[in-house]
């Protein structure tokens, strides 16, 4: 998979966490895996936002699902494999 932050100065949350979950057609073809990938990014941001730095967030899916892999687009092996790369994610941007 492919979730990254990019650090940029963020022009408007000033003092308050805004997240934005961007999940291209082209790296999940059907839109039910687009949502899941979505509802996972805003349920796991729930769980660190206490300790996050109070800011803009963008998460955006940079790579595809292998199909073979996971064949349900909406299977719990995806979408422990969702949640498992987004606590390393978050993991990287937490204060100390």
């Amino acid at each position: 998979m492919g979730l990254e932050f990019e650090k940029t100065q963020a022009p408007f949350a000033d003092g308050v966490m805004c997240l934005g979950a961007l999940t291209p057609k082209r790296w999940a073809k059907r839109a039910v895996t687009r949502n899941l990938i979505k509802r996972q990014i805003h349920h796991v941001s729930k769980a660190f936002e206490p300790r996050l730095p109070a800011t803009a967030y963008v998460v955006r899916l940079r790579a595809s699902f292998d199909p073979e892999t996971f064949l349900s687009a909406s299977s719990a092996p995806l979408k422990q494999c969702v949640r498992d790369e987004l606590t390393q994610l978050f993991d990287k941007v937490l204060l100390p």
